[in-house]
């Protein structure tokens, strides 16, 4: 079996929404989600990166939103945005959450910083985790806190979740648009974006609107990379990543994970998960033609967004690999683009 490394799940969230049976959750799911340490063993996942992510106190009506994603064109309302002292609160219930799965995982699972210690726990047979936080409310304009939650493991940040923080602004859920909504990074972001450099912390790019990118790429000096994004050449959603922004990317060294969220694979834009998984080949075919061969692996996004039934979950990789072979992959591009590119990504940005 060809272990898998992800680029981006929010399975954190649906650990703390029962704390009550977090253990059943995260040892075998309960039969839900996306993800859980059973069948990430079972299915050849070798780990990623774990999200912190801060809801809203009124995420809004679900339901109407999904609707809207039915029948394009639509442009979604985002939810409020996070105090810092309420994202502040959330981001530790979460890491604690986190760090609480490697002492209950009876040595099955571990954290690591670097892609040395990736490598070991593959060759131990232990899922591996990277720290990471989706959107940085949690964050103050003086970067004291950074410090402490890169103490805690922190080596990937995405400065915005999709709604503005002190940081900078996302893209909205939007189709079909371009990313290039909003203005760029506020001097706080210019500021955080150097003190990432300089402690190693890979700056993730995903939900980034396009003038924030194109500042993060001409102040860094860190591969650019985003973890859980598709091309828009192909899909035309707001989270997706135009031509040129491949050609920076590629230009950079960096690295994309193709996220497998329906409505950022699927040309049509909807939500909807009866596409199978040529949409998912669709987009490797294109970042690997824009990119090189390695510069393209998987971002997931398992347990944040719709997925397609065939993959359903961690137990659809196998499926996935073998849909891989079936396309005209040979075996050592399947090994780059499972693990081998991510491995090399964390080298060139938080630690060989």
């Amino acid at each position: 079996m060809i272990p898998v490394i992800d680029g981006h799940n929010d399975f954190v969230q649906r650990l703390i929404e029962d704390p009550s049976r977090r253990q059943e959750i995260w040892a075998n799911g309960m039969g839900q989600g996306h993800l859980d340490l059973a069948r990430m063993q079972a299915n050849g996942f070798a780990g990623g990166f774990f999200a912190v992510w801060n809801a809203s106190p009124d995420r809004g009506d679900g339901a109407a939103r999904n609707a809207m994603m039915q029948a394009p064109p639509y442009d979604l309302p985002l939810p409020e945005p996070v105090s810092l002292p309420a994202a502040q609160a959330q981001a530790m219930a979460q890491f604690g959450a986190l760090l609480w799965m490697e002492r209950a995982s009876a040595g099955r699972f571990r954290w690591v910083r670097s892609a040395a210690d990736f490598r070991a726990a593959m060759d131990a047979g232990v899922v591996a985790g990277i720290l990471h936080m989706e959107g940085a409310e949690a964050i103050d304009e003086d970067l004291d806190a950074l410090h402490v939650f890169h103490a805690m493991g922190l080596v990937s940040l995405g400065p915005v979740w999709s709604r503005p923080t002190a940081f900078g602004h996302g893209v909205p859920f939007c189709f079909p648009r371009s990313p290039d909504i909003g203005p760029g990074l506020t001097d706080a972001g210019k500021r955080l974006v150097a003190e990432c450099n300089r402690l190693r912390i890979l700056i993730d790019l995903s939900h980034l609107n396009e003038a924030g990118f194109w500042d993060v790429a001409r102040l860094s000096d860190a591969p650019l990379v985003a973890t859980h994004s598709n091309a828009h050449a192909l899909c035309q959603s707001t989270r997706n990543l135009t031509d040129r922004q491949l050609d920076a990317i590629r230009d950079s060294d960096g690295m994309v994970g193709v996220n497998f969220g329906v409505a950022f694979l699927r040309e049509d834009g909807i939500k909807r998960a009866d596409c199978g998984l040529e949409p998912i080949l669709r987009h490797l075919d294109y970042l690997i033609e824009k990119l090189g061969e390695g510069r393209v692996g998987f971002g997931s996004d398992f347990d944040g967004t719709l997925i397609p039934d065939a993959l359903g979950g961690t137990q659809g990789l196998p499926a996935l690999l073998h849909a891989l072979e079936g396309h005209g992959f040979d075996r050592p591009l399947i090994e780059r683009l499972a693990h081998g590119n991510w491995l090399a990504a964390m080298a060139r940005t938080f630690g060989a």
